[in-house]
């Protein structure tokens, strides 16, 4: 069976337990998970239970896909995400967002826990992307390409949506947060970054650095869904800060900023739409 027979197998699993034609998709980073409880009328389905996706093992990423309302917007959330660093092909880590598209999405809203690299950021900041540098060392959309998915050169000079960031940043003023923009740059992971090598990505650009993301992007965007992106910086990158690097941390910061990070998307998501 090829990649596009396993999506339509998915897509057609998930539509024979919920009608819906979701218009916006959100894929929910480490520790903001609790956002899809705010889904109304909603079927959820495990990862599980899906044709070809995979098991989530990270901590704070439930696995499952809620589909519902959204202030009367329909949506899709993926509650939690599965990454490279697992273990994953990367054709198995945008296996999702390839379903997404296929059940209706035409706006999606990625969201991840990132480290803080750019001056002013600090930790609970939360930082639309305004542009990503892809250090992954791959590329999702290599090997043969499939037209009914995308083109085989899809252009990359405004992943994330300019109208999508600027409803951000009124969003986040509204809350009264002060909006921050800036340049996430993904890895491979797991290990968390050196010092040193902290230093060549700030002299390289990046605000945020994380192990997700950036792949999904790509992917929607091959597909022509409009992107946005928002990063909550749950630490300061090594060597920007004396504490050392965990992912309890990571959680722990999440946690603190889940009643804004709510706010802000139940405002967003239907000027998303």
């Amino acid at each position: 069976m090829d990649q596009y027979d396993k999506i339509l197998e998915a897509t057609e699993f998930v539509r024979a337990r919920s009608p819906l034609v979701p218009r916006v998709g959100v894929v929910l980073g480490s520790g903001l998970g609790e956002f899809a409880d705010r889904v109304a009328d909603k079927k959820v389905v495990e990862y599980s239970a899906i044709p070809h996706f995979r098991k989530v093992s990270v901590a704070g990423h439930a696995g499952r896909l809620v589909l519902g309302r959204i202030a009367s917007v329909p949506v899709a959330v993926l509650q939690g995400r599965y990454h490279y660093y697992e273990g994953h092909d990367i054709l198995d880590v945008v296996f999702p967002m390839r379903v997404l598209g296929q059940l209706g999405v035409k706006s999606l809203l990625l969201t991840n826990a990132a480290g803080g690299i750019g001056k002013g950021l600090k930790p609970g900041d939360l930082m639309v992307i305004r542009d990503h540098i892809n250090l992954m060392g791959v590329n999702p959309l290599r090997g043969a390409n499939d037209e009914r998915l995308g083109p085989r050169f899809p252009d990359m000079s405004a992943v994330y949506d300019p109208q999508f960031r600027d409803a951000i940043v009124a969003a986040e003023k509204e809350i009264g947060l002060s909006p921050q923009q800036g340049v996430y740059l993904a890895l491979s992971g797991p290990s968390y970054e050196t010092p040193a090598e902290i230093r060549m990505l700030a002299a390289l650009g990046a605000d945020a650095v994380g192990m997700s993301t950036v792949p999904e992007a790509i992917c929607a965007r091959h597909m022509g869904v409009r992107v946005a992106g928002i990063s909550c910086i749950t630490n300061l990158a090594a060597g920007i800060s004396a504490q050392p690097l965990s992912h309890k941390e990571v959680t722990e910061t999440a946690a603190r900023v889940k009643d804004d990070f709510i706010r802000l998307l139940d405002l967003l998501i239907p000027r998303l739409a």
